[in-house]
């Protein structure tokens, strides 16, 4: 995402420190410990849920986890130094492909291809070869934004996001694309268009703007695959960080990538609560996905960019792929094409 700066989250001086220790429950547990969520003052759980570093390598904006259940990989991109990577937690091997231009997000297609999201447009990559082919020159022309986050809604549609260059004007948006290259613009004045995820019953839509802080949900028609009645159900507050990727779990509780934050965290969207959240050894934590044989291993990518000298001795594997037990499984992510999704 590479959020510049100017939204960085404010830091904890000694005297914001002093009152939160002030507030603090007296009784510290091993198992977890306690902060106060500064916009309701409810008790957050932050997990004693160890990362393990899967896979070390200095990205500059690794983003776009996804999960291929067929094949036990995990397909991920560095927007910035124009890679898309797919990972096997098994062998613990890495197989790169450069791209053209700034790679936005990667979804599996097939055996051999996927659908990615270029600077100029939407194309297949072969993930044999590393050989690309058009499907859709959306924004071609736009060259103040760049494609950003995207994943597929249950009939297999591509719903892909770009964002603006600068990152200080709504001139970004949302499109739906389908195995033809159609494509449909389904919202408009975004600004940096991230995280998008269905529940399991493909019923709501949930999409985030990281600027806004919000997460917003949509009412989504499954026959038509359309989006109605907008609204806000989590608002994240700056002292968190900025939400950037998301994905969900099998209770439909959002997992969310936290840029400046240093941490995943668990939201409810029926109550708008921040459940728990597990902190990362990285400052930029830019997106994560449910995968493993049973899905009950996040894996979380991170970037290198957006940090200060002080940031980057302390969080030294920034860039690196982590991975960690929350204690509850994720669900399957669809694929690009309706043939790969039917029941």
């Amino acid at each position: 995402m590479n959020l510049k700066k100017r939204f960085t989250p404010f830091k904890y001086r000694v005297f914001n420190v002093l009152l939160l220790l002030l507030f603090m429950p007296q009784t510290i547990m091993l198992s977890c410990k306690t902060e106060k969520q500064l916009q309701d003052d409810k008790v957050v759980i932050v997990e004693n849920k160890t990362p393990i570093l899967e896979y070390e390598i200095k990205s500059s904006l690794g983003e776009g986890a996804f999960w291929n259940h067929k094949t036990k990989e995990l397909y991920w991109i560095d927007i910035e130094d124009k890679k898309i990577h797919i990972y096997n937690p098994k062998t613990k091997k890495n197989k790169s492909f450069s791209t053209p231009s700034r790679v936005g997000t990667v979804v599996p297609y097939n055996e051999t291809e996927a659908v990615i999201a270029l600077e100029d447009g939407i194309y297949k990559i072969n993930t044999d070869l590393g050989d690309f082919s058009l499907l859709a020159n959306v924004e071609a022309n736009m060259i103040e934004n760049r494609f950003n986050d995207g994943k597929c809604d249950p009939s297999g549609n591509l719903w892909v996001g770009s964002m603006h260059l600068e990152q200080t004007k709504p001139n970004a948006s949302l499109y739906k694309i389908n195995e033809e290259g159609e494509v449909l613009k389904m919202l408009g004045n975004i600004t940096i268009s991230n995280g998008i995820v269905w529940t399991s019953s493909g019923e709501i839509m949930y999409y985030i703007d990281t600027p806004t802080g919000n997460i917003r949900a949509f009412d989504f028609d499954v026959k038509t695959n359309t989006i109605k009645n907008e609204r806000i159900v989590i608002k994240v507050p700056v002292s968190l960080g900025y939400p950037d990727g998301m994905t969900i779990d099998e209770d439909d509780m959002l997992w969310v990538g936290l840029w400046n934050g240093n941490a995943v965290a668990r939201f409810n969207p029926i109550t708008g609560q921040l459940i728990s959240k597990i902190e990362i050894p990285a400052h930029n934590v830019t997106s994560c996905a449910f995968g493993g044989d049973n899905l009950e291993t996040l894996y979380v990518t991170t970037a290198s960019v957006d940090m200060t000298e002080e940031e980057k001795k302390q969080y030294p594997l920034s860039g690196s792929v982590f991975s960690v037990n929350p204690g509850v499984k994720g669900v399957k992510s669809s694929f690009f094409g309706n043939q790969n999704n039917l029941k």
